[in-house]
């Protein structure tokens, strides 16, 4: 078991956080319950596994983790691209948002990856 707070991918996770519900802050009330919802979800998803993971024993189940991890990364770049396509978000709010999650899926994989390469726990 490991402090999750002491990872750099959980800090920069966390500030995503951060910055989707800043972002979403002036989507329509309308979508309250849509989009804004589901970026805030799909963004908390992504610390909240990480921490989940560090709380797990053994690197597989921490790895498991990670994937669930990257799957929401995922899920949350198709939403700001929704909602930039939906202009709910300017070009350069899109841009910095984006770079954000690819910068945090390519900490994830590389996280996991070296993982992969230590072998199998005894």
């Amino acid at each position: 078991m490991q402090d999750f707070r002491k990872l750099k991918v959980w800090e920069k996770a966390h500030a995503l956080v951060l910055d989707a519900y800043r972002s979403t802050q002036g989507f329509p009330r309308d979508e309250a319950h849509g989009l804004t919802a589901q970026v805030r979800r799909a963004a908390v998803s992504i610390p909240s596994n990480i921490a989940e993971g560090c709380g797990r024993s053994g690197d597989r189940e921490f790895a498991r983790f990670l994937r669930m991890a990257l799957g929401s990364a995922s899920e949350l770049e198709y939403h700001y691209l929704l909602a930039h396509d939906l202009a709910l978000l300017t070009d350069g709010d899109f841009k910095r948002l984006t770079e954000g999650v690819i910068e945090v899926k390519r900490m994830l994989t590389g996280l996991v990856g070296r993982m992969k390469r230590r072998g199998p726990e005894s």
